[in-house]
């Protein structure tokens, strides 16, 4: 056994200790989760010592996961840059010390290779984090080497499906990842598969936004912010490097609505019902349906609205689903495609837990 190796089996027998960042929809999903994994015995060798937002941060020796959800809103404990570091420090005695990131914080984010480097594993929903510069990516996989630890990162695209698994499967096999395409906005999919004429397309934005299916800000979906990110974590994945301004994104949104004040976004959605109907309409005479599209292949890479057949791998499945089609050496007249509900807190969070149970040695690779 390599040295390498033999570290990381007498690390995966350690107990393992959990800081959690975000209590928002994911956050609060992923407390409720890792309570009925405890209950169950799935994950009692999962410790949650710390749990931070914005705002606040409780810590302890063990928190309950169902507790804690009310408890972080009592406190008068404010969160400092170092939360991580203070909160896992304060215990004593060999762990594995694990952050879930279930943010959206460029700042968090900012952290993933720091942590990594210092001997903390990460799992992360944050596409800030490999989405991001060229430079970030590239720091947080040589802080693993580094650090000798783990990204989870199955929760920043598809919400956990296999979708990064499986490039990196491919990779390690020796094939060349010649395309990949996909929808992949859970959030954007709903809303495409329910706009069809009989009410306005901003409605349907309020609707998803409150069913939590948007980001807080619905123009981080709506400009392919979102999208982008995610289509450069599989490319780089699938060993390229790519940099955002490599992207063609055509967002949904114009200008105006685009830099309009929080404050009077709601108002302004209306901005987006014409546009968005002349699109349904010419799509419609074609005999298609409208899908916002990801797509690289060739050095072409763009993040847009496509009117696509029915025939088209990409425009089945149900409202929230995502769908990524793979063509590689192997894949190369039938590609490979992977589909399923790609956006949700319950989902997330499931893949967030998933990451960090196998990190904890405490379910098979």
């Amino acid at each position: 056994m390599s040295a390498v190796l033999a570290r990381e089996a007498v690390r995966a027998r350690l107990p393992s200790r959990l800081c959690l960042l975000g209590t928002g929809g994911v956050g609060r999903a992923v407390l409720l989760r890792l309570q009925e994994l405890q209950a169950r015995g799935v994950a009692r060798d999962l410790q949650l010592v710390a749990v931070a937002n914005s705002r606040r941060v409780l810590s302890a020796t063990t928190l309950l996961p169902g507790e804690a959800i009310e408890q972080i809103e009592t406190i008068a404990s404010i969160t400092t840059p170092d939360v991580v570091e203070t909160a896992l420090s304060a215990h004593r005695g060999p762990c594995r010390n694990i952050v879930i990131d279930a943010t959206a914080s460029d700042l968090v984010a900012s952290r993933h290779a720091p942590w990594l480097a210092a001997g903390i594993d990460v799992v992360t929903a944050n596409k800030l984090g490999a989405g991001a510069s060229l430079a970030r990516w590239r720091a947080i996989i040589a802080a693993q080497a580094q650090g000798q630890t783990r990204y989870g990162d199955a929760a920043s695209v598809g919400a956990g499906l296999p979708v990064l698994r499986s490039l990196r499967s491919l990779a390690a096999g020796g094939d060349e990842v010649l395309s990949i395409a996909g929808v992949l906005s859970g959030s954007l999919a709903w809303l495409l598969h329910h706009f069809d004429g009989s009410q306005d397309f901003s409605d349907l934005v309020r609707a998803a936004r409150a069913r939590g299916l948007t980001e807080p800000d619905p123009r981080e979906d709506l400009a392919g912010a979102d999208v982008c990110r995610k289509l450069l974590i599989l490319v780089r994945t699938a060993g390229f490097a790519l940099e955002a301004r490599d992207v063609r994104v055509t967002p949904l949104l114009d200008a105006v609505l685009a830099h309009v004040d929080s404050a009077d976004l709601d108002a302004t959605l209306s901005r987006l019902d014409a546009p968005m109907l002349q699109h349904l309409e010419r799509a419609r005479r074609q005999g298609r349906t409208l899908h916002c599209i990801a797509r690289w292949q060739s050095g072409c890479v763009s993040v847009g609205l496509e009117a696509l057949d029915a025939q088209d791998p990409l425009a089945g499945g149900s409202a929230c689903d995502n769908r990524v089609v793979i063509h590689s050496s192997r894949y190369r007249e039938r590609p490979l495609l992977i589909q399923g509900p790609g956006a949700g807190n319950e989902i997330t969070a499931a893949a967030l837990l998933d990451d960090a149970l196998e990190i904890a040695g405490l379910v098979p690779r």
